[in-house]
């Protein structure tokens, strides 16, 4: 115990007391420091004594020698430090059928140190697998998660609808894709880039992944030239200023300015909204700070119709606004005529030609895929490409002349006598 008197000149460094009554057992811990185990007879204060005032001993005493406080709090903030508000993000997953990984997505995403306030919405396009059912027993426990309805069913609404209803005075807009893989601290490091960085917009580079034997060729065939022409989201390893790539972050001011996606679009939107992001002065930052993985088309079927879609969606950007394509997507819309040109090769058997260079380099370099992934799979990256490449170009010419047959025809210039009255 203490003595309720104290000397001024007695007091330890600690602020205690070492003076103890006559007679009261005392001893010394381990740490030198005074120890009494009886209570303290009460005397009068000695000359030049004072009676202690214990509450200004207190003040002697460094609150910092027993308050320890945790140098980074559980939010991922500084100690002392508010957390701040330009960090805020709305977190959009568009899902429709996915039971089977929209648990694991949610989890991942919000397990970032680097988040502040974060609001994660699942956009449902009406589900009947049971997604919105976890979803919202998510949602019941964890207050930054909610399932809004989708009816329009595109990711397109999802996002528009999102921005519109919830996105509030949250600065960035975060585009999660359900069949991904996203590395930890994904959406607080795309915050960071567009910070550091200045960009409207934050894209991302993919990593095609295979499970099965087709998956696995296609992944080879998605991660090359082959596959993709070079494109820089695919092939890029460094951070670079980009016309387009796979979207992961926007200003959520300037995404709602330009009206968000064209929800008339189904495929191709991300491309179609870059053109007129770009046009209204907007930076598109292509990160090297992270990558996503992607899963494939695991049949050649889905594959087709995936790449038909979008060579129907490049095709609808173009005849939007008018802009050329470049040397990689001009390459691949030849094979469509080009395979039609060889089914005319029983009347004249150069029409054949084209298709078969065609064929012979996409084999060949699959070939050359193959081995140099050592991958039995691999070898197959050629056909998954041609199937790519055909299923494309024939999108594109489809739409492009579906497009032509449906204008109407201009008026009849009439003459000047005729449009009297």
């Amino acid at each position: 115990m203490l003595s309720p008197k104290a000397n001024p000149q007695s007091l330890s460094k600690d602020g205690l007391d070492e003076e103890t009554s006559v007679g009261s057992p005392v001893e010394h811990n381990g740490l030198g420091e005074l120890r009494s185990f009886a209570p303290l007879g009460r005397r009068a204060p000695g000359v030049g004594e004072v009676e202690a005032n214990w509450p200004a001993a207190w003040d002697r005493i460094a609150p910092e020698a027993f308050i320890r406080m945790p140098a980074t709090p559980a939010n991922g903030n500084q100690a002392g430090v508010v957390a701040d508000p330009r960090k805020r993000a709305l977190i959009v997953i568009p899902a429709l059928n996915e039971a089977a990984v929209i648990a694991s997505v949610i989890a991942r995403i919000l397990e970032d140190d680097g988040l502040v306030d974060p609001l994660l919405l699942v956009a449902d396009g009406g589900s009947t697998d049971g997604t919105r059912e976890i979803v919202a027993r998510i949602a019941a426990d964890d207050r930054r998660v909610r399932l809004l309805e989708n009816p329009r069913r595109l990711q397109s609404a999802a996002l528009n609808l999102a921005a519109r209803a919830l996105g509030g005075d949250r600065p960035w807009l975060v585009r999660v894709d359900a069949h991904a893989d996203y590395p930890k601290n994904y959406a607080s490091s795309l915050i960071a880039e567009a910070m550091r960085t200045g960009a409207t917009s934050v894209v991302v580079s993919m990593d095609t992944v295979g499970e099965d034997g087709f998956q696995r060729a296609v992944a080879a065939a998605q991660n090359s030239v082959l596959g993709t022409g070079g494109s820089a989201h695919r092939l890029a390893t460094a951070g670079q200023w980009v016309d387009h790539g796979h979207h992961a972050l926007f200003n959520r001011e300037a995404f709602q300015s330009i009206g968000g996606y064209d929800e008339t679009f189904s495929h191709n939107e991300d491309a179609e909204l870059d053109l007129r992001l770009a046009q209204q002065g907007g930076k598109i930052w292509l990160t090297d700070q992270v990558r996503i993985g992607y899963y494939p088309r695991s049949t050649p079927g889905a594959l087709w119709k995936q790449y038909f879609s979008y060579g129907k969606g490049r095709a609808r950007t173009v005849l939007k606004h008018y802009t050329p394509l470049k040397i990689r997507q001009t390459l691949p819309l030849a094979v469509a005529p080009a395979v039609v040109s060889a089914l005319a090769a029983p009347l004249f058997w150069p029409f054949v030609i084209p298709a078969l260079v065609w064929a012979l380099a996409a084999l060949s370099f699959g070939v050359l895929l193959g081995l140099r992934k050592r991958d039995p799979a691999a070898l197959m990256s050629g056909p998954a490409a041609m199937i790519m490449h055909l299923a494309w170009s024939s999108g594109f010419w489809v739409q492009l002349l579906s497009h032509l047959g449906q204008r109407e025809p201009a008026a009849p210039m009439l003459s000047e006598a005729q449009a009297a009255p």
